[in-house]
This record gives structure tokens, C-alpha cells and sequence, in this order.
């Protein structure tokens, strides 16, 4: 019992440091008010938030929302056993591809979002995660699935308030985030989490501001976002122009 309520104790520690490094942003999920006039019912969505990989276990989350409540439905981590890797090149890939096709299938999600291909990588890195993308994408347009791309900066922003967050401050915000008993294990699916959370989040300031088309310019995103959660910051005061004549 000791035990146990250190560890709770230590988590909330770690918790609260990391939100005071995020500039205490959290995405409120559990009461996002209805915007413009709209009903909540608008907003209802599931999203399947996917983390691809070149070489690692290929992460996936998908979170329910129904504009008040967000929960968490599944997520978890997929890793192509080395022998089927070994079996022909498109082995691995046909794999990812059933696992997502099986996900779709099971969950009947109304979107998907997936990281983007990170352009600090190698070119031979930067191909193979090009090449688990396509199955994903070959995947999502089979089922009818429009997809979103964030970048992983993006992503870190959005969640962590910080584009650099490590693995470990962005699993204690995803699972502050969506109120989780346990930290989302292993990384890659807490990932995917964060993924799906960043593409809700970028829904809501859809609806804030109004915005006819669902994708939305990296610019407009980052803009709609820190509008959204600059709730603490407070306005300047209008400088008064004088006359010099």
C-alpha cells in the first residue's frame, strides 16, 4: 500500500512538472463546450491515431469523443516479428496493412490521423517509414478514410506544449490528458494517442473559428491552436499614437 501511493504520488509529481513546462496547456476533453452556436453532437468523432515505423513496433490508438466526453476505446503497439521480416520484402508491410484494415474494421472510425515523415531522417529510414505509410494510406482509402498528417513537432506542441518533449513527458500528458489509470505503454502507442489527441484538438479550433474545409495549412493550425489555449495571457494595452506636428 506504501508502495502504491508513492508511486501515485510520484507520478503526480512528475505530472505537475511537466504540465508547469507546457505552459500549463491541456486539451479539456472531458468538457469542450460547443462553439459558434453549434451543438455538441457536431462534434462527434473517433479518430485512429496511428505512429508508423521503419523499423520499430508501429504504434495505434483510437480515442471517442462526443464533444463533452473523450475516452480512450484501444490502443497499443504492433511489431513485425523478425522471421516474417525476413520471409519477402513486402511481408512486413502486408502485416501493417491487415493490422490497420482490422482496426477500421473492428472500431469504425470516422478519421484517421498518422505522423508525418520526420525530414531529419537518413534516406534509407526516411524510404522504409515512406513505405509503411503507403500500406496505411492504401489501407484508409480501401475503407473510405479521409487521413490527417502532423509532423512529430507538431504533435509535441500540441499535446506537451513543447516540440522537443521527450517519450516520457509525452506519455505522463497523454495520460493526464485523457484521465488514464495507468501511463499508456509502450511509448510508440502513447504516440498514437498523442496523435489522435493533436487532430482533436485541430477539430475544435475547425469549429471555433469556423472553418469550412476539415484541412487546415500548418499555419492555420498553429495559429487556431495557440489562440485556443492562450487562456491565461493577458492583452496589452493599446498604445495611444500621438501626433508629432
Amino acid at each position: 500500500m506504501a508502495a502504491l501511493l508513492l508511486d501515485e504520488l510520484s507520478f503526480i509529481a512528475r505530472a505537475r512538472k511537466v504540465l508547469a513546462q507546457a505552459g500549463k496547456f491541456a486539451l479539456d476533453c472531458l468538457s469542450m463546450p460547443p462553439v459558434n452556436g453549434s451543438k455538441t453532437a457536431s462534434f462527434c468523432m473517433r479518430v485512429l491515431g496511428l505512429d508508423p515505423a521503419a523499423a520499430g513496433p508501429t504504434g495505434y490508438g483510437i480515442l471517442d469523443t462526443d464533444g463533452r466526453n473523450c475516452r480512450v476505446l484501444h490502443y497499443g503497439a504492433f511489431r513485425v516479428p523478425p522471421a516474417r521480416q525476413k520471409e519477402s520484402a513486402g511481408a512486413a508491410l502486408q502485416d501493417v496493412h491487415d493490422l490497420v484494415c482490422a482496426l477500421i474494421k473492428q472500431f469504425a472510425p470516422t478519421v484517421m490521423a498518422m505522423e508525418s515523415v520526420f525530414t531529419a531522417l537518413n534516406i534509407r529510414t526516411a524510404l522504409r517509414l515512406s513505405e509503411v505509410r503507403g500500406v496505411v494510406l492504401l489501407a484508409a482509402a480501401q475503407h473510405g478514410l479521409t487521413v490527417y498528417s502532423y509532423s512529430p513537432r507538431e504533435v509535441k506542441a500540441c499535446v506537451a506544449g513543447y516540440g522537443h518533449a521527450d517519450k516520457a513527458q509525452m506519455q505522463l500528458m497523454v495520460r493526464a490528458l485523457l484521465s488514464m489509470a495507468q501511463t499508456p505503454e509502450p511509448a510508440d502507442a502513447a504516440d498514437a494517442l498523442a496523435v489522435a489527441l493533436c487532430h482533436l484538438q485541430a477539430e475544435r479550433a475547425r469549429f471555433r473559428f469556423g472553418l469550412a474545409d476539415a484541412k487546415m495549412s500548418g499555419k492555420l493550425r498553429a495559429a487556431s491552436l495557440i489562440a485556443n489555449t492562450a487562456r491565461g495571457a493577458t492583452r496589452m494595452p493599446a498604445r495611444r499614437i500621438e501626433s508629432t506636428r
